[in-house]
This record gives C-alpha cells, sequence and structure tokens, in this order.
C-alpha cells in the first residue's frame, strides 16, 4: 500500500473521513455537445483493434463516470436523475454494479435501499429474485433513453469472493448464464468482470471470477466484456487465463496512467483499451480538478479508447450526493468530451519516440504521485493534419512541424473553460521547428493546457 492513494475496499468511508465536510466548489452545467447522436449499440471493437466502435462502425469514446452502488442505493427516480445530469456533461458511459455489498457503499444484506434482495435465500446465486432484477431492468432502459452506455459488473469480486467460494464454480456459472440470458437483447451494456480482483494469482478464485463471465458469454454472445484486476497497477491482458473470455482491455492505476495505457497500447495484438479507474475526485488530500485532467488526457492521448472519472460521493451514492453532481471535476470531463468529439481521435498515434514533441516533454515515470508527474502526452494524426498535446504544468515545448502536413492553425485550449486562444499569430508553414510556451495560469488558476495545431 502506497502512502496517500486510496484503500479501494473502503473508498467512500476513507474519503468523507479526510475531507470532512468540506465546501464544494460548484460548476454550471455547461451544455456539452460531445453527444449528438446516440450509438446504435451494442458497442463492437474496431476493425484495427484499437477503439470501440457502434453498430454503424461509428467511433465511440467511453466518457464516463463510476456510480457503483446507482443500481441500489437510490430511488428510481433519483437514478434518472443522476443519469440526465451525466448526460447534460457529455458523460456517456456509467459503471453500476449489478450486484453490491457494503464495502461499495450498500447495504450488508446486498438488499436495494428499500429491502428487496438479490436472491432469496441470501447468498445462493441459484435462487436470483425476480423483483430485484426488474429494478435492474429499469435502470438499464432508462440508461439507455439517455443514449448511455452501461459497464455491468455482474459480481464484484472485492466483496463477493466470499459468496462464489460458498457457491462453487457450477452456481457461478449458472448466475452467468441467467444474467447474460437475460439482459442479452439490452443493446447499451459491457460486461465489467471482477473490481479491486486482487486475488487473480488464485487460480480457484479465478477460476470462480471466469466461471461468472464463461456463463455470461454463453448466455449472451451480443455484448463484449473485459476483467478490472488489481489495484495498484494492472492490465485485463496480465491474465493471460482470461484471453478467451474477454475483448476489451481495463487499465487501473492510481500512477501516472500513461504508462499503464501505453504498455497495454503496445501490446500483441491489438485490443481496445480504456483507463477504467484511477483516483477519484474528492478522494485523498491530492486530487483536485487537475488530477483528474491529466489522468483522463494522459490516457487519450496515449492510446486508450476512453477512460472513467469518478466522485468519492457519488460512486457510493453517499448520503447528499446530489450536492456533487455539478463538480468542478464533472464539469472538466465535459470540455473533454467536447474537444474530442471535434478531432478524429481514434487515428491518433501517440508520440512516443517524441518525434513530434521534442524537447520539454518531462519525465515519463511509470509509478509515483499523478501530481508530481510533468509529462507531456502527445498524440498525433495518422495523416499529419493534427496534433494534441496536453501540457501538465509550465514549461517550453518544441515541436517538429515537419511531421505535420499544410499550413498549421496552433491554439492553446483551456481544459478547465472549454475555450481555446491563439497560440500563433499566423498560420504556420509545416517546416522546421517551432517553440510553444503555455500561456500563464488556466481559467481554474492550474498551469495545465492542451496544444491544438491543425492543418488549415
Amino acid at each position: 500500500m502506497s502512502t496517500g492513494l486510496h484503500l479501494p475496499l473502503s473508498r467512500g468511508c476513507q474519503a468523507i473521513a479526510l475531507l470532512g465536510q468540506a465546501t464544494l466548489p460548484r460548476a454550471a452545467v455547461p451544455s456539452s455537445n460531445a453527444s449528438l447522436a446516440a450509438p446504435a449499440y451494442p458497442l463492437a471493437v474496431s476493425s484495427n483493434g484499437r477503439y470501440l466502435v457502434d453498430r454503424n462502425g461509428t467511433p465511440f469514446m467511453i466518457n464516463g463516470d463510476s456510480p457503483q452502488a446507482l443500481a441500489v442505493a437510490v430511488s428510481e427516480s433519483d437514478m434518472e436523475l443522476y443519469l440526465a445530469n451525466r448526460a447534460r456533461y457529455g458523460i456517456n458511459t456509467v459503471w453500476v454494479n449489478l450486484v453490491c455489498n457494503y464495502p461499495v457503499g450498500c447495504r450488508p444484506d446486498a438488499a436495494t435501499y428499500d429491502g428487496i434482495a438479490p436472491f432469496v435465500p441470501s447468498g445462493d446465486l441459484s435462487h436470483p429474485n425476480e423483483a430485484y432484477f426488474q429494478r435492474i431492468d429499469s435502470l438499464l432502459q432508462v440508461a439507455e433513453r439517455y443514449g448511455l452506455l452501461v459497464l455491468l459488473d455482474p459480481m464484484e469480486s472485492s466483496g463477493w469472493l466470499d459468496v462464489l467460494r460458498a457457491n462453487g464454480v457450477d452456481k457461478a456459472y449458472a448466475y452467468g448464464y441467467y444474467v447474460g440470458s437475460r439482459y442479452r437483447d439490452v443493446p447499451n451494456i459491457l460486461w465489467l468482470n471482477g473490481n479491486d480482483f486482487q486475488t487473480w494469482h488464485d487460480a480457484s478464485d479465478d477460476a470462480l471470477v471466469m466461471a461468472v463471465a464463461r456463463g455470461i458469454r454463453d448466455g449472451d454472445p451480443n455484448h463484449l466484456q473485459t476483467v478490472e484486476l488489481n489495484y495498484y497497477r494492472s492490465s485485463s491482458r496480465d491474465d493471460d487465463r482470461w484471453s478467451s473470455l474477454i475483448q476489451v482491455d481495463a487499465a487501473y492505476t492510481y500512477s501516472p496512467t500513461y504508462a499503464q495505457i501505453l504498455d497495454s497500447y503496445n501490446r500483441s495484438p491489438a485490443m481496445p483499451v480504456f483507463m477504467v479507474e484511477a483516483s477519484y475526485e474528492f478522494e485523498n488530500s491530492y486530487t483536485g480538478p487537475a488530477t483528474l485532467r491529466r489522468q483522463a488526457y494522459w490516457s487519450l492521448l496515449s492510446g486508450a479508447t476512453g477512460h472513467l472519472y469518478g466522485n468519492a460521493y457519488i460512486w457510493p451514492m453517499s448520503s447528499g450526493w446530489k450536492s456533487y453532481l455539478d463538480s468542478i471535476g464533472a464539469r472538466d470531463m465535459s470540455y473533454l468530451a467536447n474537444l474530442f468529439a471535434s478531432v478524429r481521435w481514434y487515428d491518433f498515434i501517440p508520440d512516443q519516440n517524441h518525434s513530434v514533441v521534442t524537447a520539454g516533454y518531462g519525465t515519463y515515470a511509470e509509478s509515483g504521485n499523478v501530481n508530481d508527474n510533468d509529462y507531456v502526452t502527445a498524440a498525433r494524426s495518422a495523416e499529419g493534419t493534427l496534433l494534441i498535446a496536453y501540457i501538465p504544468t509550465e514549461r517550453t515545448i518544441a515541436v517538429d512541424l515537419e511531421s505535420l502536413q499544410g499550413m498549421l492553425r496552433a491554439r492553446w485550449y483551456d481544459p478547465s473553460t472549454g475555450s481555446f486562444t491563439r497560440a500563433a499569430d499566423s498560420l504556420l508553414p509545416s517546416e522546421g521547428t517551432r517553440e510553444f510556451h503555455t500561456p500563464g495560469n488556466n481559467g481554474d488558476g492550474d498551469s495545465d493546457w492542451v496544444l491544438v495545431i491543425d492543418s488549415t
């Protein structure tokens, strides 16, 4: 365990203890243009294996939130209130636990807020409670109405391993087959197995969680699957036993996110990777808006097909969660979504060898506090008509313009306001090397900026 990092098994309690009752900076709800048309679910993998696409072949970038306890901790009207709010922010994906337990902010008996248990008798996977799963049906229908993808965790492994052990592999498989069959025709889901799966190296524990996934696969041939393994850093592909079950790689880290994303991006064969979990807003004294922006932009400019944001009060739907819906972190994710929706992000090639940003790119680090790292991530379109670079701290960077094409427009994008300013007074020829210095503090008083250079 690293000092200063949250403890995922008791995430909400620790976060609240750290923060006390701090006053929440609130942000106006932006008008997001990130989702002009609802995706045609279900999702699939692109032909080159790098990103997700919808049924029409349209690229899908995950810009998600993590309300893990949403299915059980709040009323159906509050479910809709939450989902409507997130859709307004350009959030297009939510992580929801199909069954929930106490460490994830739910009741010790795993029942809904109004007492509907998922299994009767309790803990017997062979007796799912129809009334409980009708509640899940309703949630999925509302999410679909708002165009949202649901990352549906069938049985999160941080709190349900004891139940899986007591039931055994056959019942675990039967449960997976039950939920897979039930939801095979619900278009807007992607199965997210695991969840802080610290003991996946244990073959018997792994077999239990995989049995659920195998049941889902056999009951539901229509949806993709992935698995979240262990903190503090992991890739779904670390566990070779899952290779026949997953089609998407879920990256997990509390260190600089680019390192884990690039590790996954560089594996063969190619598989879409997204940042499933990193530090959450209001968790730990160091996780502020700039931390969240680093995690997200680092991921997307290192080859990810998306990322999930999280909020300490919303993932367990803690008391008072509504007061935290319009946070600065949520606002900034909307600005991120708007920027990437305006470009062909799926054509990006990460600038791993610094052939485009040739100087001033800082220090690459595979571990350590996100806020202490100054590394610049950059990505260039395959045809050289676009470069985006995320610069987390004030400095001068050098860009090889000869790696780009045509007459070039250079702009600064403020990730805290969603606004552009000029980075050059006139168009630039794609010749030589040009230095760019970040323009002081951004709208939030932080020093991170996004450099956007495109052909006109």
